[in-house]
């Protein structure tokens, strides 16, 4: 039994957890203050099927977008752990960049999910677009939530890129390096 291997796997589920819980809470606080609902919880008590699809696909996207701050922090822990030795320092580095990197990404995702949103509302003059969710309006909010999972999927390519120049990788030796399978 590999006790190092487990480790970096259960550490790899907590932080993948922590990461999953605060963007469920920043998306759904998020989405709620574009709605404009004074208690968040409301309308999905209510059964408010249009605000739970919005709401669903806005947690999606987000999980979109913040996937791959999170696979590209568990890759650098990997490379981490599969150098010569291991500092402490060198922990403490990758621990610090990681959250950077996650924190930024929820931020973007965020601002993102909340451009789409403004886009939606400037695509269609003379329809308030969030009453009509608040009101009930699956057929508004079925298409609000693909243009929500669409712009994710399109931006989530772009913001791994940028946000991978702040994961400090490791530099390994060329006969490390192994060809992936």
């Amino acid at each position: 039994m590999n006790l190092l291997l487990v480790a970096v796997g259960l550490s790899k589920v907590v932080f993948g957890g922590l990461v999953a819980a605060l963007g469920i809470w920043l998306a759904f606080r998020g989405l709620n203050r574009l709605l404009g609902t004074a208690d968040p919880t409301g309308d999905l008590r209510n059964g408010n099927v249009a605000a739970g699809v919005v709401h669903a696909a806005s947690l999606l996207a987000l999980g979109l977008l913040v996937q791959n701050a999170v696979s590209a922090t568990f890759d650098a822990v990997d490379l981490t752990f599969h150098g010569p030795s291991v500092a402490l320092s060198a922990l403490a580095r990758l621990a610090f960049f990681a959250l950077m990197h996650v924190g930024v990404s929820l931020l973007v995702g965020t601002g993102v999910l909340a451009l789409g949103v403004i886009l939606f509302d400037k695509m269609t003059p003379g329809l308030d677009e969030l009453a009509e969710v608040r009101r009930g309006n699956v057929a508004l909010a079925l298409v609000l939530a693909a243009i929500l999972v669409v712009i994710a999927l399109l931006t989530a390519p772009g913001l791994q890129a940028t946000l991978n120049g702040l994961i400090p990788f490791p530099t390994l030796p060329p006969s490390t390096l192994r060809a992936p399978s």
